[in-house]
């Protein structure tokens, strides 16, 4: 059902006003519809009263003609009115049931005339059902009456008066529903719809678009390359105030990011120059196991340092994105680690092309098959397009054979320098970093990376698999 619904605002503004118009105009109708029932009701009512009060005997006939037309006795007569009747016999027919409402009606309507009343039955039959208009119908069967009456219901009054054993008959048809009212209720529903709802439908519009606009921007903002000019206010006052404040708040933090691609660029000029001076200085050491360590030393230091270097420089890359066949990508890093002699090997893959920047996605694979290999002693890399939730995606997966990871430790281990116990300790290698920047990189497409334990047949851990999952 949701997924029929409207996403936008625009949409989801004009559905509601929409359904509460038709609503509102609903309930109007029924309440129009019962106010005119209403009225028939009361005026069919006070018809039978009149004849019950006045008892006329008097067999009204109108002149009409076939073409309709009224003309003299020579166009022939047909009766219009029932005559009121005086019987014996009880006015319920066989099978047909006393309305009590009808009744206490006709009574408060009678007694107000001064009429004693000693029994009073109301009841209601098809018009043609009635044996008094049958009765006229033998010699014709053919309807003649007022095209209204035909298959209309027909109220049937019987009053005894006190004193008189005889019943006094009174019939009046009761009017079908006016539809001229039920086609004045759908005129003014449309033409409510195209007055409201279409003045609200250029209203919301005009607020919408520069709402859309500011989404984009907001979702392209930090994504490399160079700074946009700000957005023009537009739309109402409250839109252009918010446009101005995003303005400034985005020149603001454009320039916090400069001052830190400039402090990170000091800092690692300032690091790096004495580090390289420590690799010259350590090959005067006579000893060359601790000449070893101390080279060791200062290659952590500088690995750890770039890595520092290029998760702060994630979020604003200056490289563009270019249309990368993913299976391709996958399949060039397979292969530096083969020439290396590391045990990486290429699984299913599917062509699946997409922009990325290489060379950052490049590098959060390489943490990734790095890992595995630390951990696990050899990786198994593929390439697949899934669906899920409406949305493709293409994921990379990066599987090894390891201890895995303790299923409270896996949200951790993306964090900064987190390392798992055991096997994943400092004398491995890393300073905790890799996974973090692998994240950080699959955040920059849009995408996720989650980690995974593998699950054997014998119910135990066969190894960890880490997925990034990047929209397509």
């Amino acid at each position: 059902m949701r997924r029929f619904l409207p996403k936008s605002l625009h949409g989801q503004m004009l559905l509601s006003v929409a359904l509460a118009l038709l609503v509102a105009q609903t309930i109007s109708a029924v309440l129009l519809y019962r106010a005119q029932q209403a009225r028939n009701e009361f005026g069919t009512a006070n018809a039978l009263a009149y004849q019950l009060v006045a008892e006329p005997r008097i067999d009204v006939r109108v002149e009409e003609a076939r073409d309709g037309r009224r003309e003299g006795r020579r166009g022939g007569r047909r009766p219009r009115v029932l005559r009121m009747q005086s019987s014996e016999d009880d006015p319920l027919l066989a099978g047909e049931r006393r309305q009590p409402r009808r009744e206490q009606l006709l009574h408060e309507l009678l007694e107000d005339q001064g009429v004693e009343i000693e029994e009073l039955v109301v009841t209601s039959r098809s018009v043609t059902d009635d044996p008094l208009v049958q009765a006229a119908m033998r010699d014709r069967p053919v309807w003649r009456g007022p095209p209204e009456w035909e298959g209309s219901e027909l109220l049937v009054a019987g009053l005894k008066r006190a004193g008189d054993d005889r019943w006094l008959i009174a019939r009046a048809p009761l009017p079908r529903p006016d539809s001229n009212a039920l086609r004045g209720v759908i005129m003014q529903t449309m033409i409510l719809y195209l007055v409201l709802v279409g003045g609200l439908a250029l209203l919301l519009r005009r607020i919408s678009r520069p709402l859309a606009t500011l989404t984009r921007r907001v979702e392209s903002f930090g994504g490399g390359g160079p700074a946009p000019e700000p957005m023009e206010p537009s739309g109402p006052d409250d839109t252009r105030r918010l446009i101005t404040a995003h303005n400034a708040m985005e020149a603001r933090i454009a320039g916090l990011l400069d001052e830190k691609d400039v402090m990170l660029g000091a800092i690692g000029h300032d690091l790096k120059t004495p580090l390289a001076a420590l690799r010259v200085r350590i090959e005067s050491v006579e000893d060359d196991d601790e000449r070893s360590r101390m080279a060791q030393t200062i290659e952590d230091i500088t690995s750890t340092l770039d890595d520092i270097l290029s998760l702060a420089r994630v979020g604003r890359p200056s490289d563009p994105l270019e249309r990368t066949e993913l299976s391709a990508l996958v399949a060039s890093v397979v292969e530096e680690y083969e020439d290396m002699g590391e045990p990486v090997e290429l699984g299913k893959t599917e062509r699946i092309a997409r922009l990325v920047r290489a060379t950052w996605l490049r590098r959060a694979i390489r943490n990734l098959v790095g890992n595995a290999l630390r951990y696990g002693q050899e990786a198994r890399i593929s390439v697949a397009r899934e669906d899920d939730a409406g949305r493709s995606w293409a994921v990379i997966r990066v599987a090894d054979n390891g201890p895995g990871i303790p299923e409270d430790q896996i949200a951790g281990m993306l964090e900064p320098f987190t390392r798992g116990e055991g096997s994943r300790s400092r004398e491995t290698g890393g300073a905790g970093l890799g996974l973090t920047l692998a994240r950080a990189i699959a955040e920059q497409h849009g995408g996720t990376l989650s980690l995974i334990n593998r699950i054997g047949e014998d119910g135990g851990v066969d190894g960890l698999l880490a997925e990034i999952r990047l929209p397509l």
